[in-house]
């Protein structure tokens, strides 16, 4: 990616190929690791970032729990998200895995163009 004089991307309504950013977490760097580069190598995301550990708390078979956990950030397009979830369903160690998605509304354009090409067949990188 190099850098854009373009104007920040804002407002507006969704449409199928809009920018998505997903997240999900992980109980291994290891685990996280692999959930993210699934989700690339199969072009349902452009890119995943892992970073951890944070501390997760979060109620759980009746019991409050607090455990180290990887987050992935996930960008793709909203189009492409039920292929992401399943590809994440596949791969997740957990029986019910975080995933959440929430619309970009804005960005940097070249990066959001960047986003759709590469969640595409036939991809630019």
């Amino acid at each position: 990616m190099t850098k854009s004089d373009d104007t920040v991307k804002s407002g507006g309504t969704m449409s199928s190929d809009d920018a998505v950013r997903v997240e999900t977490t992980v109980d291994t760097e290891e685990g996280a690791r692999n959930v993210a580069r699934s989700v690339v190598e199969h072009q349902v995301a452009a890119c995943a970032q892992v970073s951890g550990p944070i501390t997760s708390f979060y109620r759980w078979e009746g019991r409050v729990q607090n455990d180290p956990e990887w987050i992935v950030v996930i960008k793709t397009t909203s189009d492409r998200l039920d292929a992401l979830t399943s590809r994440i369903l596949d791969v997740h160690p957990y029986d019910v895995p975080e995933i959440v998605a929430v619309p970009v509304v804005g960005g940097n354009p070249a990066y959001l163009d960047w986003v759709r090409e590469e969640t595409r067949a036939g991809g630019t990188a």
